[in-house]
């Protein structure tokens, strides 16, 4: 497997794909000349599409709290219910 692209370069490929596709060729020939599968061009093309690069970078660092704060409150939770067994005596 290779690397995980970057959101920036992922819209750089995309826009590329775009100025391919205008000058007529075909969806696969595109997606071939920048190196991913057509999967991974449709994948990218709907969590990307019409996104800027600093909208990317946003919302991927979005993500990563979101994971992290997730996380949190999962940890918090089972403390919360680990307290509550040991204050009614089911220990």
């Amino acid at each position: 497997m290779g690397k995980r692209a970057k959101p920036e370069e992922i819209i750089a490929k995309l826009r590329e794909v775009e100025v391919r596709l205008s000058q007529g060729e075909t969806t696969g020939q595109a997606v071939r000349a920048i190196g991913v599968t057509e999967q991974t061009y449709y994948r990218w093309r709907k969590e990307y599409g019409g996104l800027q690069v600093g909208q990317a970078k946003r919302m991927k660092d979005m993500e990563m709290e979101n994971r992290r704060l997730r996380k949190a409150i999962s940890d918090l939770t089972l403390d919360n219910q680990i307290l509550k067994e040991v204050l009614s005596g089911k220990y």
